[in-house]
């Protein structure tokens, strides 16, 4: 359960794992152990928003969660660097508290978004092997990805 401290001095909080800290404009005046977690840059880290909007959409064949200015990596899609895309299979809608989810998926919602590069993932060896028969095969493979930047939710 997070709980919210508002003390005389202070600015704004920062929520570090479990634990609250109070963020002061003069580093002196926190106590010792919020003062560690505040000054490390391991640990402390901005509020987000309660509720952020977020939708689930398919592409490529796989689902993602994604929101807006996201960058991900998806399977190789068609098309030129730069170029805009748009991805109508949209499973899931959430704005804040409201939630909405397709039968099987929302027809009034798209994701739009730019493709940024095409590129290949790191190589897997596959290595095959039956003892005592002098069996070994080595194959490698390197799965097409291409990263796009989330531009909009409709």
């Amino acid at each position: 359960m997070q709980r919210f401290l508002f003390l005389p001095g202070s600015t704004h909080l920062v929520f570090v794992g479990r634990i609250t800290a109070v963020v002061y404009p003069n580093v002196n005046l926190m106590f010792g152990f919020a003062r560690f977690l505040l000054t490390s840059r391991k640990f402390a880290r901005p509020i987000k928003p309660a509720f952020p909007m977020y939708v689930i959409v398919e592409i490529a064949g796989q689902q993602f969660k994604v929101e807006k200015d996201q960058e991900i990596f998806v399977h190789r899609l068609e098309g030129e660097e730069g170029q805009k895309v748009e991805f109508s299979e949209v499973l899931l809608k959430a704005d804040g508290a409201d939630i909405t989810v397709g039968t099987p998926t929302l027809s009034s919602s798209k994701v739009s978004a730019t493709i940024l590069e095409h590129l290949k993932g790191d190589k897997v060896i596959v290595f095959k092997k039956k003892r005592r028969k002098g069996y070994r095969v080595k194959n490698g493979h390197r799965q097409a990805f291409t990263r796009i930047k989330i531009d909009g939710i409709s």
